[in-house]
């Protein structure tokens, strides 16, 4: 699906708010372990019951290739099953993409993105800039057919500036990378007047949200971190247009562990989700309207 279709997808929910989903074993309620087969069955049916939950309240999700890799083949089968029940409810799907060397990057493209029965189906992809463009321009093509390609540019974790914002040839170097991933962007944008090639952001970094956002005009903006202790909704206010479209905060373990933070049991777990992607909503649009 394009970007035309995320962005509609939010604007129908007046939501612009995206759920993480990872492979976290103590995100999962003790009732769900204590009956569940094993712990594959367990992430499965506590990741299924959360997307059902959340239908209608937001119009993304977002899951965590490494997290699910790190459980061995087993974790990469619930993986693939997930992201085909997401799909089927009805849901933006992204996928952030292993990290790949460029003798790989065509070959995991063509994995993940290039086939109608691709075992890993999304609608498109998170990827790493800083390993250089040829790890993502095999994905390219694919977005002029409909797929979405979001590569990190400004991370939201504390030490993210010792690297990031370093000062280079009179920019910052996330900028640099940001420049690159436009001018790669720019023949593919939508009716919504955004590319298919987008950008993830720091949703804790106010100032690099508000400069990104006046210099990259059709650069839609994945805001990560936004449930990290310094980000918040006026940060991410910065990164929307003035129709409140162009943008999508990313938030994960403060709504699909939200029942840990209300201190519960965890038999309501979906609900207590539900409540938090509500909050989440609520404070995104204080400052943000959706039109």
């Amino acid at each position: 699906m394009s970007i035309d279709v995320l962005q509609e997808k939010i604007r129908k929910v007046k939501n612009p708010s995206i759920v993480v989903f990872d492979a976290f074993t103590d995100q999962i309620p003790p009732h769900i372990q204590q009956v569940a087969e094993n712990t594959f069955v367990a992430i499965e049916q506590f990741c299924n019951a959360l997307l059902e939950g959340l239908r209608g309240t937001v119009a993304a999700v977002r899951f965590g290739f490494g997290s699910f890799a790190l459980l061995g083949p087993e974790g990469l089968a619930v993986l693939s099953r997930l992201l085909q029940s997401a799909q089927q409810m009805g849901y933006y799907v992204l996928l952030d993409a292993p990290d790949m060397l460029s003798a790989l990057a065509a070959r995991n493209c063509a994995a993940i993105l290039g086939s109608e029965v691709s075992i890993y189906p999304c609608d498109g992809v998170v990827v790493n800039a800083y390993l250089g463009s040829d790890v993502f321009k095999p994905f390219l093509d694919l977005c002029k057919g409909g797929k979405s390609l979001f590569p990190v540019v400004r991370t939201s974790n504390k030490t993210a500036p010792e690297i990031q914002d370093l000062l280079t040839g009179g920019r910052l170097v996330h900028t640099a990378a940001a420049d690159i991933v436009s001018r790669l962007g720019e023949p593919m944008v939508g009716k919504c007047g955004y590319s298919q090639v987008g950008a993830l952001a720091a949703a804790s970094a106010a100032d690099s949200l508000r400069s990104l956002r006046e210099k990259y005009k059709r650069m839609f903006l994945l805001l990560d971190g936004y449930d990290y202790p310094n980000a918040n909704a006026k940060n991410c206010r910065f990164a929307f247009d003035r129709l409140g479209h162009g943008a999508a905060a990313c938030a994960g373990i403060s709504i699909t562990a939200a029942w840990k933070e209300a201190q519960t049991d965890g038999t309501d777990f979906v609900e207590q989700s539900l409540a938090a992607a509500e909050r989440m909503k609520k404070n995104l649009t204080r400052y943000t309207t959706v039109l």
